[in-house]
């Protein structure tokens, strides 16, 4: 079934906040994007190192839908790909209803299961001042709402390309909800 689209695609050799858009990247089997500062099979956050560089790293890539970028746009902001520290940009996939252990099928032969929600820090605010009460904010019933995209593990590694197709495979019920990872 497919799905989406990938958009854009990104890396960044250094903890920066903002990734360097690519004409391609490759993903790394356990690993994550091959050339990123993330890559590794344990947590490569600073934050999460600092509490226990031993934790399995959950966060091998991030994904954001080029649907927030264009509310965004729509409330003032302008963000493009790769700006909020994402490593893969999509069209035409809900990644945030997804549910936890759902598999991406990015392309010909990569495969990221998605672990959770990006939990946004105020780094965002020093992005762009205001940006984070877009990106968080309550739901209904006074809940956290989590929107700067979802996290996940590299099952299987290949080549990802703007323009590649992507196909979602959701898990067995019963379906966990995505939460921060």
């Amino acid at each position: 079934m497919n799905d989406g689209r990938v958009t854009a695609v990104s890396r960044s050799a250094t903890h920066t906040f903002t990734k360097t858009r690519e004409p391609g990247i490759r993903l790394l089997a356990g690993l994550g994007v091959e050339g990123d500062a993330h890559l590794g099979v344990t947590v490569k956050h600073r934050s999460r190192v600092a509490q226990d560089p031993t934790q399995p790293n959950l966060r091998q890539v991030h994904l954001i839908q080029a649907e927030l970028h264009d509310e965004l746009a729509g409330a003032g902001f302008a963000v493009a790909a790769g700006e909020l520290g994402e490593n893969v940009t999509t069209r035409g996939v809900d990644l945030l209803g997804l549910p936890a252990g759902a598999l991406l099928r990015l392309g010909e032969e990569a495969v990221v299961e998605i672990t959770g929600l990006r939990n946004p820090c105020v780094q965002i605010d020093v992005f762009q001042p205001g940006l984070l009460k877009q990106v968080v904010g309550r739901g209904p019933a006074g809940e956290l709402v989590r929107r700067a995209g979802v996290m996940g593990i590299v099952v299987a590694g290949g080549e990802v390309r703007p323009g590649d197709a992507i196909e979602v495979e959701l898990p067995a019920p019963p379906h966990r909800p995505l939460d921060r990872v």
